[in-house]
């Protein structure tokens, strides 16, 4: 495909409140699932290193669960920083972030 040619989809703007809840939804299965995993084959010796990655996984639960209650409220996919819309690429790929990138480099 070429630069000039003009794509016939649209770019959505955002996601729909039933698709943010798939993803979701989808992502807390994903790290409970880890979550089991790590508890199963933590090997012996390696205690430290399985806890830091069980605190990892919790936090990004805590964030999913978040992302949730912005769903519920209204407002999901809005930077928490500038109230811009987040890009819906960006929610596809993390669907429980709370900023846009701009301002995710500023918050770090």
């Amino acid at each position: 495909m070429s630069l000039d040619t003009p794509r016939t989809e649209a770019r959505r703007e955002r996601l729909t409140a039933h698709e943010a809840l798939q993803r979701l939804e989808h992502e807390r299965a994903s790290r409970l699932m880890q979550l089991r995993a790590i508890a199963e084959a933590a090997p012996a010796g390696g205690e430290q290193m399985a806890s830091t990655h069980k605190d990892t996984v919790r936090r990004v639960l805590t964030e999913v669960e978040a992302a949730v209650a912005r769903v519920q409220d209204g407002t999901y996919g809005l930077c928490r920083a500038c109230s811009e819309p987040i890009p819906v690429e960006r929610l596809e790929i993390l669907p429980h972030t709370p900023f846009c990138v701009p301002c995710q480099r500023d918050a770090t």
